[in-house]
């Protein structure tokens, strides 16, 4: 009977543990289950949008399909920093049905919000209670196959003048021709016939030249050239008859005379990118089927204002004659010592290709830095600190331009003249750029700082003591000996001329003053010994011409 009793025990005791572990598990998966109530679906429908769970928030209604569809648009079209959802009231009316309050306040960053009420309805369905679907539980502006979008808005865009006043640049636009080989029958047919057309303005454009382009990359697109409007508007019918030709058509900023050019102007259009990015708007969008825009909020500031450019078209239009007298890459800078404005920049073709290298071309120096080196002796100081008294190394910041003036670092600590011989890397390197300034320093009397746009001159945080005077006297003294009594004497013949030349190997330059005009002229692998000063010579005689309409 004891073994009996004990038994029923043991029994007893299982199946009680038995039951309070069941009990336990009702518990805790009453307490850790999702509550099913209204306003707990409201709750955590709320809770879904403001986690990015899509999936969830779209369960929690009475049409997922659509809604998941409604809300994956809305969150990659409006790409907010972050969006939050909170429910203010919810109400019953009934058993089967309720409405509820919430308010949404989207944010992509910089205070910029977009914040709304939202009034739902959630009703009891046969799966459980649900919010009822419709687009504007969502957002205001949606439904009738709208979508949600964030896009950034401008003001009227600035003016870009030149150093004169004038009307400089405007935002115009360009119509892009391209040849799309999936479209062409016939592409030898194809590329004759669009070089035919676009002969007036682009005569250098051939039919071959087209096909080895095409050929260079298959099945791609390719650019035949871009058209201003007015040509644009005669060549249109006979462009747009050419099997395969494809007319893309942008806003860019270009220059109001064709003639202008160079890397002057593509710093220009940084700087007036920036105007425009400094003073940009935003606003949320409604996008009707048909592309309608229905603004549902955002904020347009003023434009900013007018840019004045120190550029000198009739100085530019003169060096760019000059630049292209040689047949190898040459680079003229001319810059107003009185003021830094960049008077005028360009580069030939064959420099064009190597790149911006009026402002970042890093060339052996060699004798060219002859002169920052007498400065430097007559200091008792090293190339480096006399090199930042002349402009170089000054680790300038301008808006909108990239710019390197040398490579002297760590290089001119007893470094009293540049390294002679053929070894190109233990030569300090210098810019074209960097050159003007040593011009534009020495005629000054100081450090020269760079400025290509009226009120946002070159910066930096260096601040190296001023030359003694009679120390740039000296200077001066070396350059127009040199212009007078040494290699340079052709140029004589224009008055108050000062210059140094300078070489290594097949390099030439030339960089002096003219009155308050600096410049600097380069010549990769020149032929003959004379080109940067020939071309100097050129450069002057074409600012004595008189100006052309």
């Amino acid at each position: 009977m004891r073994a009996v009793r004990h038994k029923l025990r043991m029994w007893n005791g299982i199946a009680l543990a038995t039951a309070l572990s069941l009990a336990v598990g009702v518990v805790s998966g009453f307490f850790d289950g999702p509550k099913t109530d209204p306003e707990s679906v409201v709750e955590r429908f709320a809770a879904a949008l403001t986690e990015g769970d899509i999936g969830e928030a779209a369960e929690l209604t009475s049409y997922p399909a659509a809604a998941e569809a409604a809300i994956t648009q809305a969150f990659d079209g409006l790409h907010a920093e972050k969006a939050t959802f909170d429910v203010n009231q919810y109400i019953p009316l009934g058993d089967d049905a309720g409405i509820f309050n919430a308010t949404a306040d989207w944010s992509f960053g910089d205070g910029k919000n977009w914040q709304y009420n939202i009034d739902g309805r959630v009703r009891k369905l046969s799966i459980g209670w649900r919010v009822s679907w419709q687009p504007q539980t969502l957002a205001p502006g949606l439904g009738q196959g709208r979508t949600l979008r964030y896009d950034r808005t401008d003001a009227a865009p600035p003016r870009v003048f030149d150093i004169a006043g004038n009307l400089m640049m405007t935002e115009q636009r360009i119509n892009t021709v391209t040849l799309d080989p999936g479209a062409m029958p016939d592409p030898v047919f194809s590329t004759n016939r669009l070089a035919k057309v676009i002969e007036p303005v682009a005569p250098l454009i051939t039919g071959p030249t087209l096909m080895q382009e095409l050929a260079a990359t298959p099945g791609q697109r390719i650019t035949a050239v871009s058209l201003r409007d007015d040509d644009f508007a005669v060549l249109e019918d006979d462009l747009r008859a050419v099997p395969g030709v494809v007319i893309d058509q942008r806003l860019k900023l270009i220059s109001n005379d064709r003639r202008v050019s160079g890397p002057m102007v593509d710093a220009m259009r940084n700087v007036w990118q920036l105007n425009r990015d400094a003073t940009a708007g935003w606003a949320v969008h409604a996008v009707d089927p048909d592309g309608t825009l229905i603004r549902q909020t955002g904020f347009q500031g003023p434009p900013g204002p007018d840019i004045r450019s120190t550029l000198d078209p009739r100085v530019q239009l003169a060096a760019e004659e000059a630049v292209v007298s040689v047949g190898t890459p040459a680079v003229i800078v001319m810059m107003q010592p009185s003021t830094g404005a960049v008077l005028a920049v360009t580069q030939n073709n064959q420099a064009a290709e190597m790149g911006p290298v009026a402002f970042t071309g890093q060339f052996p120096a060699g004798s060219a830095l002859d002169l920052v080196g007498a400065a430097a002796t007559a200091q008792n100081t090293d190339i480096q600190h006399a090199a930042r008294q002349l402009g170089l190394g000054m680790d300038y910041k301008m808006p909108g331009l990239e710019q390197r003036t040398d490579d002297l670092d760590g290089k001119g600590a007893n470094l009293m003249r540049t390294e002679s011989g053929p070894d190109t890397d233990k030569q300090v390197k210098v810019s074209p750029l960097g050159m003007t300034l040593v011009a534009a320093s020495v005629a000054r009397g100081s450090t020269a700082v760079p400025v290509i746009a009226a009120g946002q001159p070159a910066t930096t945080d260096e601040s190296p003591a001023p030359m003694p005077r009679e120390v740039n006297d000296r200077l001066r003294t070396m350059m127009w000996e040199n212009v007078h009594r040494g290699p340079a004497s052709m140029l004589a013949e224009h008055g108050d001329l000062i210059g140094m030349t300078g070489s290594f190997e097949d390099d030439r330059w030339f960089y002096g003053s003219k009155g308050d005009l600096a410049f600097a002229v380069f010549v990769k692998d020149a032929d003959g010994s004379d080109q940067a000063v020939k071309m100097t010579s050129k450069l002057f005689k074409e600012m004595a011409k008189p100006p052309t309409p």
